[in-house]
Order: C-alpha cells, then structure tokens, then sequence
C-alpha cells in the first residue's frame, strides 16, 4: 500500500475541478482504494481529489511585498506567452531582463484567489458518514463567517457567496468553466453569471430532433382519438382506431373565434394592474424580471363572466357540441404561437436564450429557443403556464356538468361528476393561489418558450385533464357514499402531500432562517444552495410528484372500472412524472455534484417509497 502524501488534518491547496485555481482546504480523509482524498474548502464544500490536485502550501509562491492591495486583480505575476492583454490596458513601459524573461518560461505561478464562506444557515450535514452531523443554529454566531446577503434559494445557476476575484489578464476564462456556464465575474459583489451555450447532441432530450418530430405529431393524433373515443358508445381499446368524421367537422371558422376572444379575454384580465409584483429567479447575466401574480384574480373574474352568461340564457353547451373542434382550433393556435416564438427568438441575444437550445431546428422548435420571451411586460410563457388552459380546465368542467344533465336528462348532476368537478377545481385553485411557486418550476427557470410548452397549455391541459368529465357525459357511472368517501380520503391524502411539500419547499426558499424551520437537516452544495434533507423532502426526493400521482387516481376512481379510457390521464401523467424526475436528477446532479450524491444516499427513492 503505497505511503500517503498528505495527512488527515493537513492544510494544502487543492484544485479547484474543470479549472486551472487552486484554494486553500484541509485534508480530511483518503480512500484507501480509489486513493482519492476528501478535503474541505472554506465555504464547507466537501469534494473527493487526486493527489496530483493537491500540493502543499509551501509550493506557491509568495506575492512580492512591493503591494500592498490584497485584490488577487492587482496581484502582479509572470507574464506567459498565452496570456491576453485587456484591450483598455495600456502595455507597461518597464522592461524586464533577460534573467527574468527565463526565470518566467521556467516558473508558472498559481492565481491565489479568496474564497470567501458561504454563509450558513440552518442544522446541517457537513459531512455524510452514515448519520448527518447536526450543526445548531445558536452555534454559527460564534463563528468566523463573512456576512454576505443571502440571495434566493431560487436561482439555479448562481453561485452567489463566492467572491472570485482572478486577474483577468492572466486567467482564460475557458479554463475555469464547465461545459455549459461560463464564469463572470461581475460588479462588486462578485456574482457569478453565466452565458449560455448550445446543448451538445449527445445531452439532448426526447431523444433529440427525431424524438422531437414524433411527439410533435404524435400528441396531436392522441389527443383527437382519446376525444373521438369519448364519444362512442364502447370506448374500449379493442375498438381502435375510432370512426373518423368527415374532414369538414374538424374546423369550423366560428369556433376559432370563440377560442381566440377566450384567450384574449385572459389576456386582458392579466394585464390588470392588480396583485402583487415579484421579482423571479436570478438570470444568467444577474437580472431578475418582474412578474404580476394576479392569477387567482383573473379566475374570480372569469368566474363572474361566466356566471353572467349562464343568467343571460347564453347555450354554453355549444361548447360540448363542438368539443373537438375547439380542440382543433387550440391546436391550430399553438403550432402559430410556436412559430412566432422560434422567428422571433433568431434575433434574441445570447443572454435572452434558453440553457436547453441546441442548434437542431426541430429540436430547437419543440424545446423553445427563448427563454423569457416577453412583448413588452407581458410575458408569453408565464402568461401561458396558468391562465388560458388553467382555467379553461375548470370552465370545461362546468360545462361538462351541465352537458351531463341535459344528455342524459338529469334534475341534478351526479355524484362522480360533483366529485371529478370538485377534486380539480380544488386543484387548479391551489395553482392559482401559490401562483408565486410557478416561478421556480423548471419550465420557468429552465426550458424555453415552444411547441413543448405552448401545445401542452394550450391543448393538452385543458382537453386532456377534462378527459373524465368530457367521458362521464356519454358513460354515466354510479358512485355510492361509501366509496365516494373512500375517494374522497385518498384525495385529501394526496393534496395534504403535495401541498405540504410544497410549501416546505418554498418557506425554505425564501428565508433559511426561518425559526419554524429550525428543525430541518440541510446539505450545503457549494452553488450556495442548500438542499433540505429531513421533512417531506427527507421521505422521498419528491414527495410533491407522489402527492401528484395520488390526486390524479382519485379523479379517475369515480369514472368506474368499466373502460381504460378515464384512467389514461393517470398512466400519462406517472410517465411525465418519471421522465421530469430524470430530468430533475440530471440537472441537480450537474449543478450540486458530490451533495447530490449525499442526498441521494440519505434518500434513495425518488417518487414511490420502497418502489421507486
């Protein structure tokens, strides 16, 4: 066994990973077979390196004493012949000899740069060795730690305690990124921004521009056959592919305009100067733009509007008549929204582009190559992600009820139909009311504005997550008390998850300090995120996703046993679930690395407890 270099407790230099900086940190243990060292750095961050990222103290030069600014920006050092002079610096007129011209060929010097600590905040994990070593909240006031303003927990590609400092002219800044962000240091804070770059092929999603095209036009073909099957009277899968009708049925001039004055209207509700205004998740380059949170308004509003129509007589049931058509229209309008938004995003600048991008035109079509695509305030994709399909979902629903009793000559609506109606308004206004949590959803903070997202708010939610009432129209289903409160126990079970979830989730995000939340266990990662360890996020890694799941199989339950179709909703959905998961994990492993993988130890199943 070979003999070890560095002992336990010993402060050295280690390497910082993908660049060429080194920091001081102390060696805490090594691995007797992958002879990887553990060391710590001074913000906490725990990280295995090899012994040859690794040297002693004494091996770095000293600065000369001629200066006496501690800026590693006025550190002077060897010139090499790759370094590249600032444009705005004027060449310095003192000649060197000719004994330190070779001294500097022989000799490269390491850039010392600060790290500064992060700040801390809360119980912790500081190192993963079975059981989490708890650090008190009382404890941290007596340390050594530079107080820094803590930014949002929100941002996902901000290191923000660091205060990196390198002499620009002496370091590339390829040498000190990773393959996806580029470090600036920029303003006097030290905030780390990024610049985005495409996403290489082999990282592509959906499996990349072929898998793109298919979903393109494979959901559209699903969504128009789940409808059609809808209406027939045996809506087994025996019976596929449904009856089409004629050509002319699927578009009707009429309906498109209707569709077009209902999104509209949405529009003009959120343009209302009423809600709060908050500011989102930092970008890239350090901005954070402003969003409305008049949501919740917007559907009281549509509410009242719909309620006049009802009292004026107006036939709301030509909706349900021409259910497929408006599904059409929908369609329609999204595919022309997502052309606008990729033409228009060939002239957005680097900064204004999406993380996800990746020079594949029909990939790039799908995933959206914006970002934050914005019309002047009014922003494209926020607007989407909860107004017109959001709420477009409830409003069909009504209209299925009342479709329901007129079809099948009903006094009153039945039981499965109350329930169906009931579980997703309860939904829909919980998204509504935490509408601020939107803003740190992945769709938000990650993928750009496209046929993705544009096809999935506009179309698939509102038609889709109607499915059940839409097929409680035509396939009546008697529900009993008895088992009606057993489905009305799994729902509260489900919500009581997801929302508590949630709000762990965003009460931890906004303030760490929370004294409610001083009994959390926390992990330190050193983009100066923490990642909750205890609580529900201590059960499973999304507990919100199982909470999900468990209110999407009490909406089909009242539908009954007797066809698959009311059920397809809840297989989809554990499919899109699965897939985000990994999406989520890829992400969270590039960004928190070897914290990742504590977590993942401290908590192996990801949505399904003991399966999954």
């Amino acid at each position: 066994m070979p003999s070890r270099k560095f002992a336990d407790g010993e402060v050295v230099r280690g390497r910082w990973p993908g660049s060429s900086l080194y920091y001081e940190v102390e060696v805490l243990s090594q691995d007797s077979k992958s002879h990887l060292y553990t060391v710590k750095y001074k913000d906490g961050t725990e990280l295995e390196l090899k012994e040859s990222d690794i040297k002693p103290l004494t091996s770095f030069r000293q600065r000369k004493s001629g200066s006496s600014s501690s800026s590693p920006s006025r550190r002077r050092g060897s010139r090499s012949r790759s370094r590249s002079r600032s444009p705005g610096r004027p060449p310095k007129s003192i000649r060197r000899s000719a004994s330190q011209h070779a001294e500097t060929k022989e000799k490269k010097e390491i850039v010392e740069i600060n790290l500064s600590p992060l700040k801390q905040s809360g119980n912790s994990i500081s190192r993963y060795n079975g059981e989490p070593d708890r650090i008190e909240r009382n404890d941290i006031s007596h340390r050594n730690i530079q107080d820094k303003p803590y930014l949002s927990q929100e941002s996902s590609y901000l290191a923000t305690q660091y205060s990196l400092r390198p002499r620009k002219e002496e370091i590339r800044f390829e040498e000190v990124i990773s393959q996806e962000e580029r470090n600036v240091v920029k303003g006097p804070k030290s905030v780390r921004t990024f610049e985005i770059t495409a996403t290489e092929p082999e990282d592509l999603e959906f499996g990349g521009g072929f898998g793109a095209f298919s979903i393109m036009i494979g959901l559209p073909v699903i969504l128009f056959m789940l409808l059609l099957m809808c209406r027939e009277k045996d809506p087994s899968l025996v019976n596929l592919p449904p009856p089409l009708p004629p050509l002319a049925n699927f578009w009707e001039t009429r309906v498109f305009g209707v569709y077009l004055l209902w999104f509209f209207l949405q529009a003009l509700f959120h343009l209302l100067p009423i809600g709060k205004v908050v500011e989102g998740t930092p970008l890239y380059d350090g901005r954070r733009l402003k969003y409305r949170l008049n949501g919740f308004y917007a559907f009281i509003l549509t509410s009242v509007v719909t309620g006049i129509s009802l009292y004026w007589g107006m036939e709301l049931y030509y909706v349900y008549d021409h259910f497929l058509q408006f599904a059409v229209a929908a369609t329609v309008f999204s595919v022309a929204l997502s052309i606008y938004l990729y033409v228009r995003s060939l002239k957005a600048s680097k900064e204004e582009l999406s993380p996800g991008k990746s020079g594949n035109i029909v990939y790039d079509f799908f995933i959206g190559r914006e970002l934050n695509p914005r019309i002047g305030h009014f922003d494209l994709k926020y607007f989407c992600e909860l107004r017109p399909g959001l709420i477009g979902w409830v409003v069909i629903n009504l209209i299925m009820l009342l479709a329901e009793m007129k079809v099948q000559q009903r006094e009153t609506p039945s039981l499965a139909m109350i329930l169906v109606n009931s579980f997703q308004l309860l939904y829909v206004v919980d998204a509504l009311w935490n509408e601020e949590a939107l803003l740190t959803t992945m769709d938000i903070i990650h993928d750009g504005f496209g046929f993705m997202l544009a096809f999935g708010d506009l179309v698939w939610v509102p038609f889709i997550y109607s499915l059940q009432a839409f097929y409680l129209v035509s396939h009546p289903n008697e529900v009993s008390w008895l088992f009606a409160s057993i489905i009305i126990a799994l729902k509260v079970s489900g919500y009581t998850v997801f929302r508590c979830a949630n709000s762990q989730k965003n009460a931890f995000r906004k303030n760490p300090n929370d004294p409610n939340l001083a009994h959390l266990k926390i992990i330190h990662t050193s983009s100066g995120k923490n990642l909750l360890v205890s609580g529900w996020w201590g059960f499973v890694r999304h507990p919100n996703y199982l909470g999900d799941l468990i209110m999407a199989l009490s909406w089909s339950l009242p539908c009954g046993f007797n066809h698959i179709l009311p059920y397809i909703y809840v297989i989809y959905f554990t499919i899109l679930l699965i897939h985000r998961e990994a999406r989520d994990e890829h992400q969270c492993k590039k960004k928190y690395g070897l914290a990742w993988e504590k977590y993942c130890q401290r908590v192996p199943y990801r949505i399904f407890p003991y399966i999954y």
